[in-house]
């Protein structure tokens, strides 16, 4: 059994004025911010959707592009609940939705703004349509408690036929019509025609469901009243498509014919929309009826058509199309027979064709397991490489560290034989002389003069090529510049190079200053440091 697409309510109820689209285009080209261009975009998209659709989803996209500019989660959440409401309005749920939650997240928590509540009732209404009963009644059991805290009797009107328009799209009919009549009270002292137009259409839905002609009849005339004062066209066609079913159950297929072309009609400009969808399948069912077999085969042809576009089913041939060609053709039943001793045949090349998939699907699934399988073994590969690079880095490091220890003692050990030198000259006692030269002895044997050496040989194991390539292209560096110019290839600070070396900051600051001059980088703008990694 068909299910009819129900309406719900949208709270609060916004209406966007019909503006001239050629007007906002222009003020598209006025020099506004990128918010008032995607508010723009946006509208234009709006009334651009039921007639150009490819046009309206490039303003659409637009506006995404210019919000992602302005990258506020406030602008984006509005955004996408814009972007939203229009996709809704096209009947595509699974799109709206994401953008309804998108916007959500946003104001999920601030219960103060009422924004948060627009969005819960678009949420509870798109899992409705989308038949998710539990998430639906989650979000509208939300706004019944928010409304009835606020005294809002409009929006618990409104939220009780919502609930009550779920509970009869899950042939739930005696509570549905429960809540709908709850409803109806409170809108007797509301000046809301619509919402009213709409509660005495469900009445009549159920009724017609519990087989209550006369009871469904007097309801939809009531909404058939109030629709005519102010409803527009896709409410209209709503109830009429709701009489037209009403009609085709009591078998009267005149009068269920008049009031599905009428639906049919007012959704003329909207042609692939879910309600003119029922209006065709509605005229179909009543030609059938009538046994207008060429009418209702060129209508089920235009429902077919409506229902492909919209995605809802595959295009696979439709069994009771099969019926109306069997009933089109006189000779159908001769060439169906005549098939049937074919379709073995058939069955076996498709049973092979599946076998065929089934076996490529295997080795499909062998072969992503053994791209996985390679490229886990290279994930790992790698990261053994890392971790053995980072050890050899952290030890080259900590050897460096220790061989300038060795360099700042041995230069102070240098200075203080010069001191003890000085002294030795300025002491007029020979026995002192002779202590002195004690002295100096002993830290002159201790003293290894060849440390630097030792660095430069382990340095240039690790980094084979600097040193040959540096003295190549600069032979007239000292060998405190190339300590230098080593020490900065392994990116230490000045802060760090004075510590291990035991100069000032100012004295390497001027040392490093020299340094470019001598490697033709005082005119450029090339890094000192980049300069000598790169050098290998």
């Amino acid at each position: 059994m068909k299910k009819t697409l129900l309406l719900f309510l949208f709270l609060p109820h916004f209406v966007f004025s019909q503006n001239d689209v050629n007007k906002l285009l222009d003020s598209l080209t006025i020099s506004l911010q990128d918010k008032d261009k995607a508010r723009i975009s946006l509208k234009i998209a709006t009334e651009l959707k039921d007639t150009n659709w490819k046009r309206a989803l490039h303003y659409i996209e637009f506006s995404e592009e210019l919000v992602k500019k302005i990258d506020l989660e406030e602008v984006t959440a509005e955004n996408n609940t814009k972007i939203a409401e229009i996709y809704n309005e096209k009947d595509a749920f699974d799109i709206a939705l994401t953008y309804y939650l998108k916007a959500y997240e946003f104001y999920q928590q601030d219960n103060k703004n009422e924004k948060k509540y627009h969005l819960e009732n678009s949420l509870a209404i798109i899992y409705a349509r989308l038949n998710n009963k539990e998430k639906a009644m989650h979000y509208f059991n939300n706004l019944l408690k928010h409304h009835t805290q606020n005294k809002s009797p409009i929006f618990i009107a409104k939220t009780l036929n919502n609930i009550g328009t779920l509970y009869m799209s899950n042939q739930a009919l005696d509570s549905a019509m429960t809540y709908f009549k709850k409803s109806l009270l409170l809108t007797e002292n509301l000046k809301d025609e619509e919402l009213r137009t709409i509660l005495y259409n469900n009445l009549g839905i159920c009724y017609t469901q519990k087989n209550n002609f006369e009871q469904a009849k007097l309801y939809f005339n009531k909404s058939i009243s109030y629709a005519n004062k102010k409803s527009d066209n896709k409410t209209k066609a709503w109830i009429y498509n709701s009489l037209s079913k009403l009609y085709l159950s009591k078998k009267q297929s005149d009068s269920a014919l008049f009031y599905s072309k009428k639906a049919a009609d007012l959704l003329k400009d909207v042609k692939y929309s879910f309600e003119n969808k029922n209006a065709v399948f509605n005229i179909y069912k009543s030609y059938l009826l009538k046994e207008d077999y060429k009418n209702a085969a060129t209508y089920f042809e235009n429902y077919d058509q409506i229902r492909d576009s919209l995605n809802i089913e595959g295009k696979a041939m439709n069994v009771e199309k099969l019926k109306l060609e069997q009933q089109y053709k006189e000779n159908e039943e001769l060439r169906i027979l005549k098939e049937s001793k074919e379709n073995s045949k058939y069955y076996a090349i498709a049973f092979s064709l599946i076998i065929v998939m089934l076996v490529l699907f295997i080795l499909l699934m062998k072969y992503k397991n053994k791209l996985s399988k390679a490229q886990l073994e290279k994930d790992l590969f790698e990261s053994k490489k890392k971790e053995l690079d980072a050890n050899l880095e952290l030890k080259n490091k900590e050897l460096v560290a220790h061989s300038m220890m060795e360099i700042q003692r041995t230069e102070i050990v240098e200075q203080i034989l010069d001191d003890l030198k000085q002294l030795k000259l300025q002491s007029p006692k020979k026995e002192t002389q002779q202590t002195f030269d004690l002295i100096i002895k002993q830290l002159s044997q201790n003293n290894n003069t060849n440390v630097w050496e030792e660095f430069e040989l382990h340095y240039g194991q690790v980094y084979e090529s600097f040193y040959n390539i540096l003295n190549e292209k600069h032979p007239e560096l000292t060998y405190r510049d190339k300590r230098l110019c080593a020490l900065l290839k392994l990116n230490l600070t000045t802060k760090e190079i004075a510590q291990i070396t035991g100069q000032s900051i100012k004295s390497l600051e001027n040392a490093r200053t020299r340094l470019r001059k001598k490697l033709n980088l005082t005119n450029t703008n090339v890094d000192l440091i980049t300069y000598l990694v790169n050098l290998n």
